[in-house]
């Protein structure tokens, strides 16, 4: 029903209305009614109810809860007043006090993607990640104005200090591993130089590139570094194959050494044997003994030859020579004609000669003997 409609009364007319005129109520008149009904209620008893209701009602806003893996900072004026750990606490409420909670157990990641200058004068591009806890939490709320900038500075200054120790070449093959360790430590160096209450977890070098414009000729330079390994690799196994078969025909030769040096030592000693016994029958029949060495110095000798030159006293040729050429060389001359075994060896019974004319007659035997054996 509209407010100007027969029957609509006074209270439909906004103007008369304030409530329903939209306009705000006057506050001095809103005050004096309140005064008004309190002071009908009782006055000062009432006050003090509703006094002590807001005052309980500000005290239980006090009442706060820290969780597992938080730290609570109480603060009273702005100012630090102490550390509380997980569970139900209370402190003094807002305005006098406030809490902050900080999450310790929070790994903070912080990604950074940068260039560097190496020693050898040459830029990389490297991108790398690190975690973070927060080990103290006052030093990190009240000690550095902006943590997350720090952190940023910080991990900046590391890298630029790691990279620009080492060569090109080592940051973009075996560096790496050294690179993590080295930034890790030396972030958490600096950290603990600004009391930040920031503790270093991990360190992940996630990428080391050269600048584009230079990227195929790294490329290049990597595959011949494979290419490198790969000969080094094939080398490897085959000296693996041929070091053990050299080893085993040393050996062999060694073997086949020491069998000759025994081979030769025994000859040697048999030689010298026969010697001292030749020396003995010399000793007991020289005469004889020099004839028996000339013979067999004879035998030795013819029995190699397939021509044969005889010496017959009395006849008119003196030389005279058979031509054996087409015979056979064992039928011919049998080695076992002239084989010094064949002969009577002197024995240390037999009398020495003693005189010229016997000497002659041993020799002429001798040689008589060796025509006859040497005939065909």
């Amino acid at each position: 029903m509209a407010w100007n409609e027969p029957g609509g009364g006074k209270d439909n007319d906004p103007w008369s209305n304030p409530r329903r005129s939209g306009k705000p109520p006057n506050i001095d008149e809103a005050i004096g009614r309140l005064q008004q009904k309190l002071g009908n209620a009782g006055g000062g008893k009432a006050v003090a109810a509703v006094g002590a209701l807001v005052f309980a009602v500000w005290m239980l806003s006090g009442i706060y809860t820290i969780d597992a893996g938080q730290r609570g900072i109480e603060l009273q004026f702005g100012k630090y007043v102490g550390t509380t750990e997980a569970g139900p606490h209370w402190h003094v409420p807002y305005p006098i006090g406030a809490v902050i909670k900080v999450n310790v157990d929070e790994f903070r990641d912080k990604q950074l993607k940068m260039p560097a200058l190496t020693n050898d004068e040459n830029i990389v591009d490297v991108r790398i990640s690190s975690q973070f806890v927060i080990s103290d939490p006052v030093s990190y709320l009240f000690n550095v104005r902006d943590p997350d900038g720090t952190l940023s500075d910080v991990m900046q200054s590391a890298i630029r200090e790691v990279i620009g120790a080492m060569s090109m070449d080592r940051v973009l093959t075996d560096g790496r591993a050294e690179i993590v360790t080295q930034v890790r430590d030396r972030m958490q160096e600096l950290l603990n130089g600004y009391n930040t209450g920031l503790k270093v977890q991990s360190v992940n070098l996630q990428d080391v590139q050269p600048p584009e414009a230079v990227q195929p000729a790294f490329e290049d330079a990597i595959r011949a570094r494979e290419d490198e390994q790969r000969y080094i690799s094939e080398a490897s196994a085959h000296a693996n194959k041929i070091i053990p078969q050299a080893r085993g025909e040393a050996a062999q030769i060694e073997e086949q050494a020491k069998g000759y040096e025994s081979k030769v030592t025994n000859a040697a000693l048999g030689e010298a044997s026969r010697f001292t016994q030749l020396l003995q029958s010399y000793r007991l029949a020289p005469d004889l003994t020099r004839e028996r060495m000339y013979l067999d110095t004879m035998g030795e000798v013819l029995s190699k030859n397939r021509s044969v030159v005889l010496d017959t006293p009395g006849n008119g040729n003196n030389v005279f020579y058979l031509p054996l050429g087409q015979a056979d060389a064992k039928s011919a001359v049998p080695k076992s004609a002239f084989d010094p075994a064949s002969l009577p060896l002197p024995t240390p019974s037999v009398a020495p000669a003693t005189d010229a004319a016997t000497r002659g007659a041993v020799a002429s035997d001798n040689r008589s003997d060796l025509r006859s054996r040497s005939a065909p």
